[in-house]
């Protein structure tokens, strides 16, 4: 009798630290107001107020052979090049069409970051072309815990949800926000928000809409509010953007 307490107790407690792991799991895939996310870096929120600017280094200079800049900041970040090489041209295309913006690229590396593990989450890989195989998209929004509803606006075109729209893509576009921002980043004449380049570019035009400057503390964090309304979320790109920022400032 006790060896079959014993090993029912041993049953349970493992049961019980299944359990734990999964409730973990589904914390961590979940992530910040219903969106997926993965903290496998062991990122956490930044504990800054509303208005404290994020660190950024100087501009990318408009001649930067951006291969050999995103493989040497892949180092000191821990980024994946083929991710940086899109944030720094969405930051150069950016600055041209809006410099008083002052967009950086470590703004767009901390969103993505919360958003898509740059493209990594789950199972999903960053390939080559910069897309991520397989897709990734976000919960359907159906108005259940954590998440707003919002019915289907694109026929499931972008999202292949034709009952609710769904976040797309490394830089998790709704459906209609991408119809508004949309970009061909990479010069394929399409603008398609399941590739990084694409997906970068699009996110740097939306945050400097309405005139914003991201490089001052108001201006950057009404940009990241108005990507997703949550101030953890924010504080979470911030602690992101910073920790880039300050990995690949030179050393004086």
């Amino acid at each position: 009798m006790d060896g079959v307490n014993s090993r029912s107790a041993g049953t349970v407690a493992v049961l019980v630290t299944l359990g734990v792991v999964v409730a973990v799991l589904v914390a961590i895939v979940r992530g910040v107001s219903g969106e997926r996310e993965s903290r496998g870096d062991g990122l956490v929120a930044a504990d800054v107020d509303r208005d404290t600017p994020v660190a950024q280094g100087a501009p990318l200079a408009v001649d930067v052979d951006l291969v050999a800049w995103a493989d040497a900041t892949a180092g000191q970040t821990g980024v994946p090049a083929r991710a940086l090489r899109a944030y720094g041209a969405a930051e150069l295309a950016q600055r041209t069409d809006t410099p008083d913006c002052r967009l950086s690229w470590t703004t767009l590396a901390g969103i993505a970051r919360v958003e898509s593990d740059h493209g990594n989450l789950g199972r999903a890989a960053l390939g080559d072309d910069g897309r991520p195989t397989p897709r990734i998209v976000g919960v359907p929004l159906d108005g259940s815990a954590g998440v707003r509803e919002i019915l289907d606006t694109d026929g499931g075109r972008l999202d292949g949800d034709t009952v609710h729209d769904r976040a797309v893509g490394p830089l998790q576009f709704l459906p209609t926000t991408w119809e508004a921002y949309g970009a061909d980043g990479d010069g394929d004449g399409v603008a398609d928000p399941h590739q990084i380049d694409d997906a970068a570019r699009g996110a740097a035009a939306y945050l400097c809409a309405d005139d914003r400057d991201t490089a001052d503390g108001a201006g950057w964090w009404d940009g990241v509010l108005t990507y997703n309304r949550s101030g953890e979320y924010a504080r979470l790109v911030w602690a992101a953007a910073d920790r880039y920022a300050t990995a690949a400032a030179p050393v004086s």
